[in-house]
């Protein structure tokens, strides 16, 4: 675990990317088996009808076997696409079985965008999110971009809105003893790494 007393997000940023980019590929592909087994079991994935999900960069932990047990079981499955520069935001688009992808602005394989096959945050059940770093209370930290930020604001104008359901997916060395938040940040529902979940605690 990260200590991150004394570290600004930009160096926890930096710090936590190489520590997942130096995993080895053998790492990688069992921590991704690993984070499989422990999300197909469990009611949040098995009962959602829509979910959205993301393909691997930089390290991140990959969650394509979960994204083809979604297909194989009938659930719609979404990828974020990002809208033309130079706009910041991202959308979540149905991506189809064997669909071709194309490369986004930072090189990462998305649907090509068609807005009938697009489906609004709030309409998910189930978002999993990548993630930079994270902490047992919730937090987060992306990559800088801000996107997922922008896309999920509503909920704090919303206070009695749920949906969707919030899991950061992440390797265990990732975890950070206390993340600093910035106002805009999203809180995670739980956070769920190659060795165990972590149900998001709450300060009192």
């Amino acid at each position: 675990m990260i200590a991150a007393a004394g570290l600004s997000r930009t160096q926890l940023r930096r710090q936590l990317r190489q520590l997942r980019q130096q995993l080895s590929p053998l790492e990688q592909r069992r921590a991704s088996q690993a984070l499989y087994k422990r999300i197909v079991p469990s009611p949040l994935f098995r009962r959602a009808r829509h979910v959205a999900i993301y393909l691997a960069a930089d390290g991140e932990i990959d969650p394509q076997p979960l994204l083809q047990s979604a297909q194989r079981s009938g659930k719609q499955v979404y990828l974020p696409t990002l809208r033309r520069w130079p706009h910041m935001r991202m959308d979540f688009q149905r991506v189809r079985p064997g669909e071709p992808l194309i490369r986004n602005r930072f090189g990462i394989a998305e649907p090509r965008r068609c807005r009938a096959r697009q489906r609004p945050a709030w309409a998910l059940d189930l978002l999993l999110l990548p993630l930079v770093g994270f902490d047992e209370f919730g937090g987060r930290l992306g990559m800088g971009g801000g996107f997922y930020d922008r896309s999920l604001a509503y909920l704090a104008r919303r206070k009695n809105w749920h949906k969707p359901t919030m899991l950061g997916l992440a390797h265990e060395c990732q975890k950070v003893d206390r993340l600093p938040m910035a106002a805009w940040d999203v809180h995670l529902s739980a956070i769920v790494t190659d060795r165990q979940w972590y149900r998001a605690a709450r300060d009192s």
